[in-house]
């Protein structure tokens, strides 16, 4: 994972973004994508940790990924994300 991170911190550092001031999002994202195995997806795992909360999306993102029988944990993480920010519950 620390290999994912720090590919990802240098590769916005050679396209001139500050990665100081979003590190803490970048970090909790690509842990998250990492939780899902959805590294593919790593951009919209750091949009929403900065936008909802790192914490709580990686507390979420280990638990679908405790389901061992998902075939696609990145899109039951949305599902499951979108169903708790309605009020629907889990």
């Amino acid at each position: 994972m620390a290999k994912l991170q720090s590919t990802y911190i240098k590769e916005l550092k050679q396209r001139g973004k500050d990665s100081h001031v979003y590190q803490k999002y970048q970090l909790l994202g690509l842990e998250i994508a990492h939780a899902l195995k959805d590294e593919r997806h790593k951009a919209l795992y750091i949009k929403l940790a900065k936008e909802r909360g790192g914490e709580e999306m990686l507390r979420l993102a280990k638990e679908v990924a405790e389901k061992r029988d998902i075939k696609n944990m990145g899109a039951y993480f949305m599902a499951v994300l979108k169903s708790t920010s309605t009020g629907h519950g889990k």
